[in-house]
């Protein structure tokens, strides 16, 4: 019997609760990865490649490695 396991992908980075909601990041974000979501800003999983630049671009800093 042949198993299929699904592998789940773990976020690269995260937008905390600090968010302000300023698009900042997602302004930067080369695979437009990061979407307007309910109060703050979201990161899509599937099309982040852990770059890293919306951390640098963060200007509260709520954006921190997963």
């Amino acid at each position: 019997m042949m198993e299929i396991y699904k592998e789940e992908k773990k976020m690269a980075y995260v937008i905390s609760s600090d968010c302000v909601s300023c698009g900042t990041c997602a302004g930067e974000c080369p695979n437009e990865a990061i979407k307007d979501g309910d109060g703050q800003y979201v990161i899509d999983a599937d099309a982040c490649v852990d770059c890293g630049t919306c951390a640098d671009a963060c200007p509260v800093g709520a954006i921190s490695e997963g």
